[in-house]
């Protein structure tokens, strides 16, 4: 099993690295940000860190 980089959308590091691939850079940042922003992000629940 792939450890997870985002817990909040299940993001790996062969998701990012597809991303690039894919759109000559990694865009998976972006959208975590912007879920962020609209309080889409569950980091303190997901996430075995608590962040």
């Amino acid at each position: 099993m792939e450890d997870l980089i985002c817990y909040c959308f299940n993001y790996t590091a062969a998701d990012i690295a597809r991303d690039v691939v894919q759109n000559g850079k990694s865009t998976i940042m972006e959208r975590i940000l912007l879920e962020k922003k609209t309080g889409g992000c569950r980091c303190a629940v997901k996430n075995p860190k608590g962040r």
